[in-house]
């Protein structure tokens, strides 16, 4: 069975299962596991699947990728961007670490800081400092999403109003061409909104992976970014609207093997 066959029947078991694995549709199809994982880097190129550990699920539109499978999305490209993060933060000050995988990454990296304030509303950002005895952690209060330890909601808005930190880092759950940065949660975006407004220095952490998804919720503009961090280089036009606004784009590189 050839791949232009196999193909269409591969989105749509992903359409109607919302996920597939690379080992059953080796069975499916009777192919072996390297055919199978070319069809869906091939189908993931051309934006119609994204890769996840083991296998692949459909872009989102307006309902967001599962929590564990954003984890496994480009693991190796989220932490070159969060090495590339640390790296730019200073010890003794004060920042702020929103929901998402790639700002937990970051948190990972920013074990060893000394003297920290990290305020955040991410369960799990929480826990990864408490490893850290250099840093002090204070988490917002708010509405606990279960799915991924998040806090959001007006109390946490309300929290994040008595602050002014240093540096608010952000992740999103996509960007589009002309440079605005989306997520699928209102009361999340509006969390977003007032870190971006309460910190002196704002950060966003997003990979590639970003720029193949859409959202349906506008956190803000790249214009009101100072430094964005992600693993590939922008299309030319967009580099040249960051460069218009004066948003600094580090690109980082996954570690050699």
């Amino acid at each position: 069975m050839s791949q232009t066959i196999r193909h269409p029947e591969i989105l749509g078991l992903a359409r109607r299962d919302g996920k597939v694995t690379a080992r059953h549709l080796a069975e499916h199809f009777g192919v072996t596991l390297q055919t199978i994982r070319r069809d869906l880097s091939d189908l993931a190129d051309a934006g119609r699947l994204e890769r996840v550990h083991g296998g692949a699920v459909l872009p989102s539109g307006t309902i967001n990728i599962g929590y564990e499978d954003r984890r496994g999305l480009n693991a190796e490209g989220k932490s070159a961007i969060a090495r590339a993060c640390a790296a730019q933060i200073p010890e003794d000050s004060s920042i702020f670490l929103n929901i998402g995988t790639s700002t937990e990454a970051v948190a990972a990296e920013l074990v060893h800081h000394r003297n920290l304030l990290v305020v955040t509303n991410n369960m799990n950002v929480a826990n990864i400092l408490a490893q850290n005895r250099e840093c002090d952690v204070i988490v917002t209060g708010g509405t606990l999403r279960k799915s991924d330890g998040g806090l959001t909601g007006d109390i946490t808005k309300a929290s994040i109003l008595q602050f002014k930190f240093d540096i608010g880092i952000i992740g999103c759950s996509a960007i589009d061409a002309d440079g605005d940065i989306l997520d699928f949660d209102v009361q999340e975006v509006g969390v977003s909104q007032a870190i971006l407004m309460r910190s002196r220095r704002r950060m966003l952490v997003a990979d590639h992976g970003k720029f193949k998804r859409t959202a349906p919720a506008r956190i803000a503009s790249l214009s009101e970014i100072d430094t964005f961090f992600t693993d590939r280089p922008l299309s030319p036009d967009l580099q040249a609207r960051c460069d218009d606004w004066q948003t600094a784009v580090a690109v980082a590189k996954p570690l050699d093997p």
